[in-house]
């Protein structure tokens, strides 16, 4: 009787086949070559549920369909499997390539045979890695039932240990993937992929970011998002999300712990530098423990990432602060090292304008000197011989006048010193210039008369030009000056102002020795000597018209001579604006 409980009924299930349904079935694959193997199979399972997951029972009739089958169906947990199929070892060898050629681990192996002398069970058991090895009549419908459920919850553990150390290296090459992320917005878009990676699930996410570190109820930032929630991207108030999320999200921060729901879960963490960060995942399946478990340890790594991205652009701050204040030093550098170039160019020039002087003073000092040391000592003599009046006094005139020479030429040298002075200033005010020239001309009619010659003015009364009255008389007086010292005894100066456009122009005429055009070329030079001589042996320094010209540049004029050539005297033209520009 007991053989007869043993054998396995057949029912007739012709009838209508139930519904599918969509929960998770755990995959049974039975191989044998025996149709009546897999028909009483299938009735002994029918109503087999575990953890309330039910069977998917794949059927193959040879090793070589068993082959096919296994590839194609890597997710089988148990394979209940005959020995003896085409060959006496056909079972065995699909065993081998399983293991070995298809590297599945995972899923557990229950050998069948009839013919338990053919394969011995402590050698198959030893040799070959399976789970267990059953002869078909001892595998009554209650002993399938258990070696079924001690192979699935084998393979149950099995898969979740895959899945954590799936999750586990995810996890790592994540981190070293998060760490090196510079940008918030790119860190918070890696979690949400990353976490879809490790949960190998297509889920939707938001992340968004709280920087006050929970002080009070301000809004918070949506730094990414993906799926159905990626139209939240870049919102900045909580008032813009849907009202159940921005629920979720509120009581996140409030309850500050991670939470999990049916599709729904919550992710806080809290960064050392004070930042909450929370992330809301919505996956098409119910997280497992594993996944959980993983989602934790993944967050408790995110922390870390948080903080090197803000640690990043503080320093970045930091640097571009310390390249602005680096800049703007080696500006104040360079802007100091230009003054310095310029002061010591003013020093060069001052020095060689130092030796210029210096030179001048060697030699055309010395001529006056001499002439007042040799009259002095004539005059010593004279007195000592006891002389007559008139002789005395013609030997102090001959002193009085190398003396007035003598003061001329330093007079000049000052003058030239002051308009070589790089802090000088032009101080413009109205000023009558034909007055200043009527002014300048009567000043130098003794010298004129002395060598019997005749100025002429020629300038309309309240002629106003803006100038500086003290330079522009130097100026004038120069040119005048060097008229009536390069004019013939009874020559002819003319001196005519007037209005040229916005222009007032002064224009002073002589019949002297003219110009040469050498002398033209270095004219306004400094020290130049000239090819004309002073008609009555007047000295010259050299300076004057150099002089005059300084002063003419600063007030934004010009002074220009003009000569038809030597003997045909020469006319000296200064222009002013005659407004302040």
């Amino acid at each position: 009787m007991a053989e007869q409980d043993d054998v396995l009924h057949l029912i007739d299930d012709s009838g209508t086949a139930p519904e599918t349904s969509t929960a998770r079935k755990w995959k049974i694959a039975v191989i044998d070559d025996d149709q009546a193997v897999h028909e009483g199979t299938r009735f002994a399972l029918s109503d087999y549920s575990l953890h309330g997951a039910t069977l998917e029972i794949l059927s193959a009739y040879s090793a070589a369909e068993g082959r096919t089958l296994m590839r194609a169906h890597p997710d089988i947990a148990a394979v209940l499997l005959d020995v003896i199929m085409e060959t006496d070892a056909a079972g065995l060898d699909l065993v081998e390539y399983i293991r070995n050629e298809i590297r599945n681990e995972t899923v557990r192996i229950i050998l069948r045979t009839g013919q338990p002398g053919q394969a011995p069970e402590r050698r198959v058991i030893v040799q070959y890695d399976i789970n267990d090895y059953k002869a078909k009549t001892e595998l009554t419908a209650d002993k399938l039932f258990t070696s079924l459920t001690a192979a699935l919850r084998s393979y149950q553990q099995l898969e979740r240990m895959v899945q954590t150390r799936r999750g586990l290296e995810i996890i790592i090459d994540a981190a070293s993937t998060l760490y090196d992320f510079k940008s918030m917005q790119r860190l918070a878009e890696g979690v949400l992929t990353q976490l879809a990676s490790l949960l190998n699930v297509d889920c939707a996410g938001i992340l968004v970011l709280r920087d006050d570190g929970g002080k009070s109820d301000s809004d918070f930032s949506v730094l990414a998002g993906s799926g159905c929630y990626s139209r939240f991207i870049g919102t900045t108030s909580s008032k813009s999300l849907d009202p159940d999320l921005r629920q979720m999200v509120e009581a996140a921060f409030q309850r500050r712990k991670n939470e999990f729901f049916d599709h729904r879960s919550v992710l806080y963490l809290r960064t050392g530098s004070g930042r909450e960060v929370v992330v809301l995942l919505q996956a098409e399946r119910q997280l497992s423990e594993t996944d959980r478990a993983l989602v934790e340890i993944f967050g408790s790594r995110l922390s870390i990432a948080f903080d090197n991205v803000i640690l990043y652009q503080q320093l970045h701050e930091a640097n571009t602060q310390l390249e602005d204040r680096v800049a703007q030093r080696t500006r104040a550098l360079m802007q100091a090292n230009r003054r310095l170039s310029s002061q010591w160019l003013r020093l060069q020039r001052a020095n060689g304008f130092k030796n210029e002087i210096l030179g001048t003073v060697a030699h055309d000092l010395k001529n006056p000197l001499g002439v007042i040391l040799g009259r002095t000592e004539m005059l010593t003599e004279l007195i000592s011989a006891g002389s007559s009046k008139e002789n005395v006094t013609s030997q102090v005139e001959h002193i009085r006048d190398a003396t007035k020479r003598l003061t001329s030429m330093v007079d000049h040298l000052i003058s030239d010193a002051m308009a070589d002075a790089f802090d000088i200033t032009i101080r413009r005010e109205p000023v009558d210039i034909a007055g200043l020239v009527g002014e300048v001309v009567d000043a130098n009619q003794p010298l004129a008369k002395n060598k019997q010659q005749t100025i002429t003015v020629s300038a309309p009364p309240n002629f106003v030009t803006m100038c500086d009255t003290d330079r522009m008389r130097e100026a004038i007086d120069n040119l005048v000056s060097n008229a009536i010292k390069y004019s013939a005894i009874g020559g002819m100066i003319a001196v005519a102002v007037s209005h040229e456009g916005t222009n007032t122009v002064i224009r002073i005429a002589d019949q002297g020795a003219g110009l040469s055009p050498e002398d033209l070329g270095r004219l306004f030079g400094r020290f130049q000597r000239l090819s004309a001589k002073p008609t009555a042996g007047e000295s010259s320094t050299g300076l004057g018209l150099s002089i005059v010209k300084r002063i003419i540049d600063m007030h934004g004029g010009e002074v220009t001579a003009a000569s038809p050539g030597p003997g045909q005297g020469s006319t000296f033209t200064v222009t002013l604006p005659a407004t302040e520009s």
